[in-house]
């Protein structure tokens, strides 16, 4: 069975609340005189926006050891059948 979606592209889904967040977030709809989805929707919107994206594999791969530009000031000789 395929996801239902609105003519606006949004899909359907639930969440629960306690009472007292949903009063809160009734209050601020009636206040602003928006559908309560609007307002949590826009909620939704905000915290989503205050998340950074991570990095994909940033020290997924940490072998303990320093960095290799930390060592740059050691050269790596060539082996003794190339010179």
């Amino acid at each position: 069975m395929a996801p239902e979606r609105d003519p606006y592209g949004m899909k359907r889904t639930t969440i629960m609340a306690d009472e007292e967040l949903l009063d809160d977030l009734r209050r601020i709809a009636r206040e602003d005189g928006v559908p309560l989805a609007e307002v949590i929707r826009d909620a939704l919107r905000t915290k989503a926006a205050q998340r950074k994206p991570r990095l994909k594999g940033k020290g997924a791969f940490r072998s303990g050891l320093p960095p290799v530009d930390w060592n740059a000031d050691l050269a790596i000789e060539p082996p003794p059948w190339r010179s």
